[in-house]
């Protein structure tokens, strides 16, 4: 026998006191009621006395419930038992002797509902249940005999069979019971076991997906980066073409490793959304942006149409409500090899209806349904034909329920399909749309002196050919210790600094330029192959000013430089002023 069945015995002992006490006063009450006498009194002091030495001999196991106990102990448990049930059920055998037919009827009743109650709250320990259950079955079933040995009432014996008969049940009841109790404790156990094996495997899925982010945006970086920078050379048409391909392959690529981690933090449950003003013409302008060369590649038209009541502005996600229309324009332009790819947009009751229409080859009626499954695509052939992971109707459709919306399609074999995105929205009066100002970086950054800490020779390179046709100073170092050197002894107008690099990695190095006094305030901006929601969080938590993943878009580096450089220019002048 284990600690841990007497420690849970003492436990339910603990939780029942009062209402063992309460009880006592009632069955007392009705006692002196019945034979009005000084006993029943003086048996409820006796139960009094004797819960409080159950309570203080079972406090051991209250105190200390892993602690193995020794057979003394148990000898000492085991008498308590036998001594506190005995004198509470002492009542039974006042009320058979003094209280007439109602007395005995209420004696065996009282017993009755005694074992009853140890059998199913003792049975994790079985010589506490069989200390408790032996006086109240002695009182159960002796009372009748005694009765009738001693009046030579012979009849009296059915009771005593009754009482045996009640008694076999109860154990057949106690029994059955352990074996629930057992069999529920093994499925609590397996559960258990399975919850821990799922977190772990859950944890090693997590640190996979990191690592294996990691490591393909690390060399994609150089890929699309070399592809960019070799586009701004001159090249004949067949080199522009060539590029062209390498760079759209290398954004499938990431399109595909962005989904997998999109999908992961989706079932997680981790997928965080934001509420922002969304000017809907320009996000459709987007939108229309990417996609309307592509489509006009193959033939097909673009067309879009605004509803008149449609509001200007809506609040909601701004980012994940692009994301699902992008999905939806990117399969439409898949599968649609002539005719046209219209969006749709119309306003019903507080909900932004969105509808991406098209010519395409349509989706047979038993796949329908199938088609928002993970991994699921129309046919078999289909990721062979088109590509793809098959996870773009997945997530779009779960980030529309997350933003308590719903993401549905009609669609006809051989003719075309329409996915209708609805969601739930408030509108926005008077709000001023964000005009895009064109890209200044090149003067915004002459003569600045910008830090950067990677340690890949290969991102060091970039870096350097990304920027220095700028016209900004560009210090490199190789890790998080030589850039909190660097920025010892000299002031930059920003920071880059890579996440996981040796001797000291890239959010301890910021903590302790943040510390220092020569680039505490000097803007840094996170340039990491670290993509997942928590290393956005560590770099939030360590202040920086953006945070950027790799492969590097140009465009948006060197925007985010000018804009970092700028914010720091006045904090500088107020610094020397």
């Amino acid at each position: 026998m284990t600690a841990t069945a007497y420690a849970m015995v003492s436990q339910v002992r603990r939780r029942e006191l009062k209402t063992r006490i309460a009880l006592a006063a009632f069955i007392g009450c009705t006692a002196w009621f019945i034979v009005p006498s000084i006993w029943p009194l003086i048996w409820f002091a006796a139960v009094l006395l004797t819960q409080a030495l159950d309570w203080a001999v079972f406090s051991r196991f209250r105190r200390d419930p892993d602690r193995e106990p020794d057979r003394a102990y148990l000898v000492l448990c085991c008498a308590t038992t036998v001594l506190s049930v005995a004198v509470y059920a002492a009542i039974s055998a006042f009320m058979w002797f003094q209280g007439g037919e109602v007395g005995r009827l209420f004696a065996m009743v009282q017993c009755a509902g005694g074992l009853l109650h140890v059998s199913l709250h003792m049975h994790h320990a079985r010589p506490l249940l069989i200390s408790a259950v032996s006086p109240h079955a002695t009182y159960f079933f002796g009372l009748p005999v005694f009765s009738a040995v001693a009046t030579q009432n012979w009849h009296e014996l059915l009771i005593a069979i009754g009482c045996l008969l009640y008694m076999s049940h109860l154990v057949v009841a106690v029994r059955q019971s352990n074996s629930t109790t057992g069999a529920l404790q093994t499925a609590r156990d397996a559960e258990k076991s399975a919850r821990r094996k799922a977190e772990v495997a859950n944890a090693a899925k997590s640190d996979f997906l990191a690592v294996v982010s990691h490591e393909i945006r690390t060399p994609m970086n150089a890929v699309i980066s070399a592809a960019n920078l070799l586009r701004r050379t001159r090249l004949d048409s067949q080199q522009r073409e060539h590029v062209s391909m390498l760079i759209d392959a290398g954004d499938v690529l990431m399109g595909l490793l962005n989904d997998v981690l999109d999908f992961s933090k989706i079932e997680a449950g981790k997928m965080e959304l934001e509420s922002a003003d969304m000017i809907v013409r320009d996000r459709l302008s987007t939108v229309v942006r990417l996609w309307e060369p592509r489509a006009l590649s193959n033939g097909v038209r673009l067309k879009v149409r605004i509803a008149p009541d449609v509001p200007r502005a809506v609040r909601t996600d701004p980012l994940r409500v692009q994301q699902i229309l992008f999905n939806l324009m990117s399969n439409a332009v898949k599968f649609t090899r002539d005719g046209e790819i219209g969006i749709s947009v119309s306003w019903t009751d507080g909900r932004l209806n969105m509808a991406v229409a098209d010519t395409g080859c349509g989706i047979p009626a038993d796949r329908l349904g199938q088609i928002f499954n993970s991994f699921e695509q129309a046919d078999v052939g289909t990721t062979r034909r088109y590509g793809g992971t098959g996870l773009g109707l997945a997530i779009s459709r779960k980030l529309a329920e997350l933003m308590g919306g719903s993401l549905t399609v009609e669609s006809i074999d051989g003719e075309g399909s329409t996915f209708v995105l609805s969601l739930p929205v408030t509108a926005i009066e008077g709000a001023a749309a964000q005009p895009v100002r064109p890209m200044e970086a090149s003067g915004s950054l002459a003569g600045r002196s910008v830090l950067a800490a990677d340690d890949h020779e290969v991102n060091r390179r970039i870096l350097q050919l990304l920027l220095e046709p700028h016209g900004c100073r560009l210090t490199l170092v190789e890790n998080g210790a030589e850039a909190l050197e660097a920025a010892s002894g000299q002031r930059f107008d920003a920071i880059l600094m890579d996440m996981q690099m040796p001797v000291m990695d890239g959010l301890e190095a910021t903590r302790r330029i943040r510390a220092g006094e020569v680039n505490g305030a000097t803007p840094v901006i996170a340039l990491t192959a670290n993509a997942l929601d928590v290393h956005r969080a560590a770099w939030d938590a360590a202040g920086v000013h953006a945070y950027l993943t790799k492969p590097i878009d140009p465009v948006i580096l060197a925007t985010t430089l000018a804009e970092a450089c700028a914010v720091k220019g006045p904090e500088a002048e107020a610094a020397v002023a």
